[in-house]
């Protein structure tokens, strides 16, 4: 078996595509321009990177867009206030802070000051607590971007054997909540875990730890889907995954690549998530 590639920069483009016709639709019959703030603390290289991506991305499908800069040496009360600017400005419908930020802030602190509503990345407390209790919530993008991915392939999770490889409040956790929600049933994986058994049953496999090719191919159940979210740059400057790529497509059904799998849905989602908050402010 070779997996078929699941190409998450095609899908990505869809989903602009489909943001952007309803951008159209809500300008001309609402009035209303949703607008995306985000706030990037420093210089750290790879979040300026990251920024600029979403900052194009924002233009493509006709947002307003604004990125507040300040240096790293902002205070956690100076930040609250910028917070709480944006907060209260009805221009703004999304509000993103990019991670990290300077070791002196309380990253919690600042996330939990944006308004849930315009909370963009979906890691507010109250968006978390209702995507746990199965309510109506913003959704983290990254593992948002992965039920999109399913979807696109026609793999409906309901009846199947999910495995999460990874905990981390920002794809783990929520992850597997979005899966449970889709009848999956699912099991999420640590450092305690055994690994090559958990992930053989696994019908759906997502894997999000940050370590290069740590889930092995030989590990991969035949036939699974498999959806690596992971991207770690080796001593040789090779990008790859979590996932030893090349022996777990010999075994699985579809595969992302890395790059080019999920890193792409994880901005297109951003929008979608603004675009929402922008749909219910106008209500």
């Amino acid at each position: 078996m070779t997996a078929q590639l699941i190409d998450g920069k095609a899908v990505a483009a869809r989903v602009r595509a489909e943001i952007k016709e309803e951008v159209v639709r809500l300008k001309a019959e609402r009035g209303i321009t949703p607008g995306l703030a985000v706030v990037r603390v420093g210089e750290d290289p790879a979040s300026k990177i990251y920024v600029t991506g979403k900052k194009k991305a924002a233009e493509e499908v006709g947002f307003n867009s604004w990125e507040h800069h300040p240096d790293e040496t902002i205070t956690q009360e100076e930040l609250l206030a910028l917070v709480h600017r944006l907060n209260e400005d009805p221009a703004v419908h999304g509000i993103l802070v990019q991670l990290p930020l300077p070791k002196h802030i309380d990253a919690d602190t600042i996330i939990a000051a944006v308004k849930p509503e315009k909370d963009a990345d979906g890691f507010h407390p109250m968006n978390a607590g209702n995507l746990l209790l199965g309510r109506p919530a913003t959704r983290a993008c990254t593992p948002y971007g992965v039920m999109r991915l399913l979807e696109e392939v026609g793999c409906n999770p309901a009846g199947k054997r999910a495995v999460v490889v990874g905990r981390s409040n920002i794809v783990g956790k929520p992850q597997a909540l979005m899966l449970l929600q889709k009848d999956a049933t699912v099991t999420v994986c640590h450092r305690k875990s055994d690994l090559p058994s958990e992930v053989a049953q696994a019908d759906i496999l997502v894997v999000a730890v940050g370590v290069p090719e740590l889930v092995k191919g030989a590990w991969i159940k035949p036939g699974a889907v498999v959806i690596d979210v992971g991207m770690n740059r080796k001593a040789d400057g090779k990008l790859v995954g979590d996932v030893e790529f090349a022996a777990a497509a010999e075994r699985a059904s579809f595969i992302t690549p890395v790059p080019g799998g999920v890193g792409p849905m994880t901005i297109a989602m951003l929008m979608k998530n603004t675009l929402e908050a922008a749909q219910r402010a106008g209500k």
